[in-house]
C-alpha cells in the first residue's frame, strides 16, 4: 500500500520536483497543501506517514515553522512525522526543537543522505 505524504507550503514547481522524487523513490501519494489550515483540515481528514512544511510558504509567504508548531503542538496531529524543507541548518535546528524530524533541503534531492532519511518514513 501507497504511503502518504502531504506537501505543505511549495509552489508549483517545487510540489512537482519534489513529488517526483518521492515517486521515483518510493510508493507514494503526495498531496499538497497551500497554508496552514489546509495542511491542518487535512491531517484531519486522512493518515499521513510524513509531513514536508516548506521553510517559508510559498502562498503567502509566512513562515512554515508555524505549521510545524501548529502540528506538533495539536493533540489530534502532534504524532505525525514533520519534516522542514530548507537549505538552512539554522532552520532545521528550530523545527527538531519543536518536535519535527532533521529535513532536507531542496539542493539536497537526489542525496542519497535525503533517501535514507525519508526511507525512515517512507520504506515499504
Amino acid at each position: 500500500m501507497s504511503k502518504r505524504v502531504l506537501n505543505v507550503g511549495q509552489c508549483a514547481f517545487d510540489q512537482a520536483g519534489i513529488s517526483r522524487f518521492l515517486r521515483q523513490h518510493f510508493d507514494v501519494v503526495v498531496d499538497p497543501a497551500d497554508h496552514l489550515d489546509d495542511a491542518m483540515e487535512s491531517l484531519r481528514g486522512g493518515q499521513f506517514d510524513l509531513v514536508l512544511v516548506n521553510r517559508q510558504l510559498d502562498f503567502d509567504g509566512s513562515d512554515g515553522m508555524v505549521v510545524v508548531e501548529s502540528i506538533k503542538s495539536d493533540s489530534e496531529t502532534a504524532n505525525v512525522s514533520v519534516m522542514l524543507v530548507s537549505n538552512f541548518a539554522d532552520a532545521h535546528e528550530r523545527a527538531v526543537k519543536a518536535g519535527a524530524e532533521i529535513g532536507f533541503g531542496k539542493a539536497e534531492l537526489g542525496d542519497a543522505a535525503v533517501i535514507e532519511r525519508l526511507a525512515k518514513f517512507l520504506a515499504e
